[in-house]
């Protein structure tokens, strides 16, 4: 789940970071207000989920009222990767000496966290990290919550920070975002750019974090900072039902019983010249009513053309599915064509089941997906 740059910052502030003062404004006259509390210049940040705000016009820097008034305006009427600015964060100006940039991430590859540092930081470290790898530093936590900060640390920021008390705040900026991903259960905290002011001093220009949505259980008050705006709706519906789904590009409908199966479903499909719709995981449960919601939300999307059923039943029971799929078939009354495969718990009952409804079964997956693929290219 991402948040807004405003709310993160408020995050950074709990957190004792040095996050630039401000407040959000929905309305021209709370914007006028905020800047004349901050004191001018400030600074006009449109909140969007989406990158590129800088380059897209998303940020003005105003002087007094009247700029204020007209970036307001401007910044309103914008649209930043087809998404429209509603807020505005309004904070304090100031003069950048340098940017750097600093994150906490994730390294799926090495199966642990790492801190992430450069002097080059600023709108263009994605470019930067392809094109001058060596100029991002990084240093891995081994599994730690905290940072030891022996010779290894101490090397790391160095390299990042020449100056002495630079390293020493930024340390401390480090351990803070750290304790945050660690709080929050995130997948990314980052500042970008961190700033160092006229008076030598590091600041969090900018706020950035991600939350592992598989986490979000564990932090119900993170709940109401979501923005459901930004989330693709048949991925929100699937969860209400306990469905794990991604929507994709293709037009074969994909409902399958685990996440490992799913994916090498997916591979094949795409092995044998087909390309998918969609990822959904109905998990171990043999609820039918799962297997009704899986298949509305599958038919939302009008370019299905087939729908590919693969399931090795466990804990599932094959015949549950089944009578989950006639049921479907019955209230939803679609005609795009069922591809079947069943194997496991219950598969006899099963397949007697969808064959007294007309709807037939194939013995191997590759069979199965051979036919899906198919009828898609009918």
């Amino acid at each position: 789940m991402k948040i807004h740059e405003y709310q993160a910052a408020e995050l950074f502030v709990r957190a004792g970071l040095p996050a630039l003062s401000g407040e959000v404004a929905a309305e021209l006259s709370e914007a006028i207000a905020i800047a004349e509390r901050i004191g001018y210049p400030v600074v006009l940040k449109a909140q969007v989920l989406v990158g590129g705000r800088g380059k897209a016009g998303g940020i003005k820097r105003v002087t007094n009222p009247e700029e204020l008034r007209s970036a307001f305006v401007q910044l309103k009427a914008l649209k930043i990767k087809d998404c429209l600015v509603e807020k505005i964060l309004v904070v304090r100006a100031i003069t950048i000496q340098k940017e750097f940039y600093v994150g906490v991430a994730v390294d799926a590859a090495r199966h642990d966290v790492v801190l992430i540092a450069s002097a080059a930081g600023g709108v263009d470290i994605e470019e930067i990290a392809k094109t001058n790898p060596q100029a991002i530093r990084k240093f891995y936590l081994g599994g730690n919550p905290q940072i030891n900060e022996g010779p290894a640390w101490q090397a790391f920021i160095r390299s990042v920070f020449d100056d002495l008390a630079q390293q020493r705040q930024g340390t401390q900026i480090f351990q803070r975002l750290t304790k945050i991903f660690f709080d929050y259960d995130c997948s990314l905290a980052e500042i970008n750019p961190l700033a160092v002011d006229d008076q030598g001093q590091l600041c969090a220009a900018d706020a950035k974090i991600n939350f592992d949505d598989n986490a979000l259980f564990r932090h119900p008050d993170l709940h109401t900072l979501r923005d459901i705006r930004y989330e693709e709706p048949d991925e929100m519906e699937a969860k209400k039902y306990g469905l794990s789904f991604v929507r994709l590009n293709g037009n074969i409908g994909c409902i399958v019983n685990g996440a490992g199966l799913a994916m090498a479903t997916m591979d094949i499909i795409n092995l044998v010249g087909g390309e998918p719709a969609n990822f959904l995981d109905v998990g171990g449960s043999s609820n039918p009513e799962k297997v009704i919601h899986a298949l509305r939300i599958i038919l939302y999307n009008k370019n299905v053309k087939a729908v590919l059923i693969n399931i090795f039943g466990g804990i599932t029971r094959c015949d549950d599915i089944a009578r989950g799929l006639i049921e479907a078939q019955r209230q939803l009354k679609f005609s795009v064509p069922l591809v079947v495969r069943l194997i496991g718990t219950n598969e006899n009952e099963a397949k007697v089941l969808l064959n007294e409804q007309r709807i037939f079964t194939y013995p191997t997956m590759r069979e199965a997906i051979g036919q899906a693929v198919e009828l898609a290219h009918r």
